[in-house]
């Protein structure tokens, strides 16, 4: 920084007051500073930094997530950026493929680097490992589901109503044989989505079949071969719940192999991209993840900042998204 003011003829104190973007510098003077700093190819030391400025913080977040690959992770990651970037702080995110043990590893992975605080997507059933490092000042906040064992905030969709509120809509179409297509049982969500399908089929007074209920599907490909084996069955169902996006993918793909698509009514929770394009327009419960994502980040800065009220539980409400799949009737014939 000393080589930065010299060439740019400015002193020590206004370099750091430009790189520490501080908006009172003369702009002439600010723009003499970055080209100094352009042509010493000088780099701004953040660890540095926040060692001088003596609160702890390392200006880092962590963001542990199911499948960073998953539109659904995806869309919370970038939420959480837009968040995190306003404040000039970094995220460092990894995956944890629904493994309670890669939970642990991941969550000490990022203490170890200091991170300020943590956004989780659990998978174990149990993270009463954090306490310690949460009674220590580092904030956690839960995202998709609660945490076990553990106060802290969470941030989660309304899963049971919201499969509810999916199945119900096949029923008004007039669909009596609606099969479910449910990801791991383990999986907190997952249970929500398959209750509140118990719930729709109750309401209208319909007795669940067994047969026609299909859970534990966590990739595409088994998804499309359970759909497969469903449409084939001697009395097939006449709509399909597919209660996670990757499902839905599998169940639509099934459905165009046996050329079924306009035949078999489909609702999905969680919106797919190009969903809107696809022959016919797939219908959806949608969460709104953007959302989602962007709360989970204010009230993680909100107690990095010194926020101690009591933790909560806040819900996002979906929506049914109407596009033509789940507004086919039964055939005379189903």
């Amino acid at each position: 920084m000393r080589d930065v003011g010299a060439l740019a003829g400015v002193s020590l104190k206004t370099v750091s007051r430009v790189i520490n973007g501080e908006p009172t510098v003369d702009p002439v003077l600010a723009a003499k500073v970055r080209r100094a700093a352009a042509q010493l190819n000088y780099r701004h030391n953040l660890t540095a930094s926040n060692l001088r400025r003596g609160d702890g913080r390392s200006m880092t977040i962590g963001l542990m997530l199911e499948d960073v690959a998953n539109p659904y992770s995806a869309s919370i990651y970038r939420a959480v950026e837009n968040v995190a970037r306003m404040r000039g702080v970094g995220v460092l995110a990894g995956s944890l493929d629904e493994s309670p043990e890669r939970e642990q590893e991941l969550a000490a992975s990022l203490f170890a680097r200091r991170v300020d605080g943590l956004i989780i997507i659990p998978a174990g059933r149990d993270q009463s490992y954090l306490r310690t490092d949460q009674q220590h000042g580092t904030a956690l906040v839960f995202v998709d589901r609660a945490p076990a064992l553990l106060s802290a905030d969470s941030v989660m969709c309304d899963n049971r109503s919201g499969a509810a509120m999916g199945v119900s809509h096949l029923i008004g179409h007039g669909h009596r044989r609606i099969a479910f297509l449910g990801d791991l049982s383990s999986i907190a969500t997952a249970q929500e989505r398959y209750a509140g399908y118990q719930d729709a089929l109750r309401e209208a007074g319909l007795a669940e079949d067994p047969r026609i209920v299909r859970r534990d599907l966590h990739t595409d490909a088994a998804a499309q071969a359970a759909a497969v084996e469903l449409l084939t069955r001697p009395e097939p169902p006449t709509a399909l719940f597919s209660a996670q996006n990757l499902i839905t993918v599998g169940a639509i793909r099934a459905l165009c192999a046996r050329g079924e698509q306009h035949q078999k009514a489909l609702v999905g929770f969680d919106d797919l991209t190009l969903a809107d394009l696809l022959d016919p327009p797939v219908t959806v419960v949608a969460q709104d993840v953007a959302g989602i994502g962007t709360l989970a980040a204010h009230l993680l800065f909100r107690r990095i900042d010194g926020d101690d009220s009591e933790p909560a539980t806040h819900i996002v409400r979906t929506s049914l998204v109407q596009r033509g799949s789940g507004e086919i009737p039964p055939l005379a014939s189903g």
